[in-house]
């Protein structure tokens, strides 16, 4: 299991960052749409479709890889406070019963989708460029079966917890939350004012001894 989980979350890491950079193309569509619409007068016709398309891919193709940081958002003010193997319970159930019904609902209905817009070219209807989008339907069938692929090991990590009444680490160091750098930081600055009050104070006991 922890050879699968390794596996899947290299997996989801590779595409979510691979993905990511179509940020920069996004942001140079948008940002060469805004110069030639307000400075030239000349707007184009396939900024916007670029935008959603680049935007959509990104949403989609980084889901697998959200996944795997644990960074998708929950009722966090009450999953904390119960103890890891109740937390890995309710998620093996939710896996079960919820999540991979949905995924493979995801995948099929996708499958069906992206055929039909294969079958005859699709292109958008948004915009006076005819911007072919049939290629874009195929990135549902790909993020399903990512999120599936992932799916599995976050069952083996709620398998593992039940069994140690521990989460099991992530195999590779990520990018973190600010806040919880700035948390750790905070509790490293209490620990290091702690220690030198007590140093004071031992300091002014063998000065009174």
């Amino acid at each position: 299991m922890e050879g699968y989980i390794h596996f899947a979350d290299k997996v989801s890491a590779w595409f979510g960052k691979a993905f990511a950079w179509l940020i920069l193309v996004m942001t140079f569509g948008v940002g060469y749409e805004v110069f030639v619409r307000y400075v030239l007068r000349d707007p184009t016709s396939w900024a916007f479709d670029v935008s959603y398309m680049m935007y959509g891919t990104l949403f989609m193709m980084g889901g697998a890889y959200t996944l795997s940081r644990d960074g998708h958002v929950r009722g966090d003010f009450v999953y904390r406070l119960w103890k890891p193997k109740v937390q890995a319970t309710v998620e093996l159930i939710l896996y079960l019963f919820f999540f991979f019904p949905g995924v493979i609902a995801l995948i099929l209905a996708g499958w069906k989708y992206a055929a039909r817009s294969w079958s005859y070219t699709e292109v958008s209807v948004m915009s006076p460029a005819n911007v072919p989008i049939f290629q874009f339907k195929t990135v549902i069938i790909a993020a399903g079966i990512l999120l599936l692929i992932q799916g599995i090991a976050q069952v083996f990590r709620s398998v593992i917890c039940i069994r140690t009444g521990a989460w099991p680490k992530y195999s590779e160091e990520d990018v973190e939350e600010m806040e919880n750098v700035l948390l750790r930081e905070h509790e490293k600055e209490v620990l290091r004012h702690g220690s030198e009050t007590i140093d004071v104070v031992h300091t002014q006991e063998r000065r009174d001894d």
